[in-house]
């Protein structure tokens, strides 16, 4: 119970002065939060609701429907335990969970079962109340519909309080929704408009006048007006809908007969006029701006303007799910480490410009020139199996290529390497065929500059290797030599550690301590991931447990997650399993998916991912940026966590670009209410950049190296603490 009493004095002296600031817990009675609270009782369809606020001591029930409890020791109640919280708390049965079952009002009377609230925050993150829902009667928990209804009504009730700081008195929920920036929409049962407010006829150029009992129609472009009015009359024939309490983004035509993306959040209520649905509207115009610029830059490379990696693969994996012919050129650029070394990276940069200009003029329009990093080029050639066609087009590369480049008044003389595949000839998916070219590329390197080759499967030796890698790791499972390192992530405000990630390591017997750089590829190719996925949550939690019972400060430790892992259909049965063998909370872990993961997850899987987001489990999405799926689907995946690739963090003080990405990103998660944590923070230049900009988080070799767990005991000691904060300020 201290915990949630407790929550930082400093914290919390801030927190009740928030609430204090507010002055609701003595003012008269509050018709309006009575309307929000008997509104969400009936969306949510329980006996009981309450909009409550709670001091140092004490939880007032401003606004109730269904109670007589005004007031209630702070103790004594549940909602204390959201105030902690972002999302929902939903407890199925309250008599079932120790937490509550001693309480008198679970006990006694009036013998609540089922609950759930979520907090009220103000807009600097104090959590003054909560708005929530009980039943005398247990029952299950909330859908994922259920929880965004309840969250949206809570940013009424904040919408409300912040309104009535500034006038008087609000009378009446109508005079409320005029105020809201939220624009706000109600349809009667017979689908027309029944009332909108200030907000959505500025969005939407209208009066109201203009739109009272009108078709709501007149705000659906027309193309999608057919569709849109038979959706309507089933939502209100039928008083159910799957879209009920769901977040939707669509387009709504304005007076001047202009579109514009909103974001609407749906609600159905039934009452003795039978059926209506209201909406919630929020312009996402600068938010879909936003998200197409970020998606072109993390499809493109920044320096060349040329197709990225992820794009290339994406571009093969579309030819192959096509059952189409496909082949890949890999280019590398001879000599142009001398030039980077001995004229600086400013001119190496111009150097590369140049040949992207000069690769993409050699080639067909309707081939895709793509920059893979450093001096490494890629040309896909869709629909082309002949080897004699993706010989000539080298060919033709490396002619283009015999002209020197002039370069702030220098000529250059930049010869090539060049390594070829054909699928499905030498390859059965996008990154063997990469990886086919790549052998490719390496011979043709061997045997002298300005060669061509085409893959041969003898060039495949490595594949041999991998298998061998792949049996070491067997034994290495076997005999305990797989060890957990963990690095430290930051608070950049205070220098203070509140997280560590897990990061694997094989203390190999000949070649000692190696990183996984040296066998992940071989490992996540083999049928081991599932038995090492296993060892590597079974020993973060153990050691978790470890620290809690020797006394340290608790914090979040990351583990990653393999494919198989999610796949596997046993992920939320098997973390949960673990985390009660060795008795840690849920909280204390924070699972980091890849975009990998992402791209190919199923609604099985995403179950998985809310149902230990449900029981306090946190994600992270790692290396986010890096490719579109990490701007689509991270509002589909219950994220609390985005962290930025160290590729943008690396070059962020002389990179405009990367600067760009890394402020955009922020600001996203910023606006998703997600924790932000900059990777690769390797100087006190970047931790300064990053912190304007607004990351609250940092991780990288400034504040450590991956180490043992004993070493991060001995960091978190408060004077090894305070005297690190001291020398990285100093």
């Amino acid at each position: 119970m201290s915990e949630c009493r407790n929550l930082g004095s400093q914290t919390e002296i801030a927190r009740i002065a928030a609430l204090d600031g507010y002055g609701i817990c003595g003012s008269g009675a509050e018709p309006d939060l009575d309307k929000i609270a008997s509104l969400a009782a009936r969306a949510l369809r329980t006996h009981y609701a309450a909009i409550s606020f709670i001091d140092a001591d004490t939880q007032w029930l401003k606004a109730r429907t269904g109670l007589t409890i005004k007031a209630l020791k702070r103790e004594d109640g549940f909602c204390q335990h959201v105030l902690t919280r972002t999302e929902a708390l939903v407890v199925p049965d309250l008599a079932k969970d120790n937490r509550f079952s001693h309480l008198s009002i679970v006990r006694d009377h009036p013998r609540f079962r089922f609950y759930a609230g979520v907090p009220l925050t103000t807009a600097d993150g104090h959590a003054i109340g909560s708005l929530c829902v009980l039943d005398p009667a247990p029952r299950g928990p909330l859908s994922i519909a259920e929880q965004t209804t309840l969250k949206s009504l809570a940013m009424m009730v904040m919408e409300y309080l912040d309104q009535r700081l500034k006038t008087s008195r609000i009378h009446g929920i109508t005079q409320f929704a005029e105020a809201t920036s939220l624009g706000m929409i109600a349809i009667d049962g017979a689908g027309r408009i029944e009332f909108v407010n200030r907000a959505t006829c500025a969005l939407l150029g209208y009066s109201a006048a203009e739109m009272h009992n009108q078709p709501v129609e007149i705000i659906v472009p027309e193309r999608y007006r057919g569709g849109h009015k038979a959706m309507l009359s089933k939502v209100l024939a039928s008083g159910d809908s799957k879209l009920d309490g769901k977040t939707v983004e669509v387009l709504a035509q304005r007076s001047d007969g202009s579109e514009v993306p909103v974001e609407l959040t749906l609600s159905l209520w039934h009452d003795e006029r039978g059926t209506g649905v209201g909406a919630f509207l929020r312009d996402i115009t600068e938010r879909r701006e936003r998200d197409e610029k970020l998606m072109l830059l993390a499809h493109h490379d920044t320096l060349t303007g040329l197709a990225n990696r992820r794009h290339l693969l994406d571009r093969i994996s579309e030819t192959i799910a096509s059952q189409g012919r496909a082949s890949v050129i890999l280019i590398d650029l001879d000599n142009f480490k001398e030039v980077n070394d001995s004229l600086g990276h400013g001119v190496g940069d111009m150097l590369l410009e140049a040949v992207a200009i000069r690769l993409t003029a050699s080639v067909p329009e309707d081939f895709l020139a793509a920059r893979l990093g450093g001096d490494e080029f890629a040309i896909f050639i869709p629909d082309c199996g002949d080897p004699l066609i993706v010989d000539s087009t080298a060919a033709e590369i490396l002619s283009a290529f015999q002209r020197p480049f002039e370069i702030a008044d220098q000529l250059f003389h930049i010869g090539l390497s060049i390594g070829a595949a054909l699928f499905p000839t030498h390859g059965r998916d996008a990154e063997e065929l990469l990886a086919s070219a790549d052998f490719a590329l390496l011979r043709a390197k061997q045997e002298g500059r300005g060669t061509i080759r085409l893959f041969c499967p003898q060039m495949r030796s490595a594949s041999v290797r991998r298998r061998g890698m792949q049996d070491e790791l067997l034994q290495a499972l076997k005999k305990r030599e797989l060890v957990l390192h963990y690095q430290p992530q930051i608070e950049l405000s205070s220098g203070r550690i509140i997280g560590a990630e897990a990061l694997l390591r094989w203390n190999h017997p000949v070649s000692g301590l190696i990183g996984p750089g040296a066998f992940l590829s071989a490992l996540e190719t083999s049928s081991l991931t599932l038995p090492v996925g296993a060892f590597v949550l079974d020993e973060a939690c153990r050691q978790i447990a470890e620290w809690d019972q020797i006394g340290l400060p608790p914090f979040k430790v990351g583990v990653n997650l393999f494919a198989a892992q999610v796949r596997s259909g046993t992920l939320a049965t098997s973390v949960l399993e673990t985390l009660d063998r060795h008795q840690v909370s849920p909280t204390r872990l924070e699972l980091e998916i890849t975009e990998t993961i992402a791209l190919h997850q199923d609604d099985v899987g995403l179950r998985s991912f809310h149902s230990l987001r449900e029981a306090g489990v946190t994600f992270a999405f790692d290396d986010f940026g890096t490719g579109y799926a990490s701007l689509s689907t991270v509002r589909r995946f219950p994220i609390d966590t985005l962290k930025i690739d160290m590729s943008f963090v690396r070059d962020i003080a002389h990179d405009a670009a990367n600067a760009a990405i890394t402020r955009a990103m922020i600001a996203m998660g910023r606006d998703l209410g997600l924790v932000t944590i900059a990777e690769g923070i390797e100087t006190g230049e970047q931790e300064a950049i990053l912190m304007r900009l607004g990351c609250r988080v940092g991780q990288g070799y400034r504040y450590g190296r991956p180490v043992p767990a004993e070493a991060i005991t001995r960091l978190l000691d408060p004077a090894v603490q305070r005297a690190a904060t001291s020398a990285r300020t100093g």
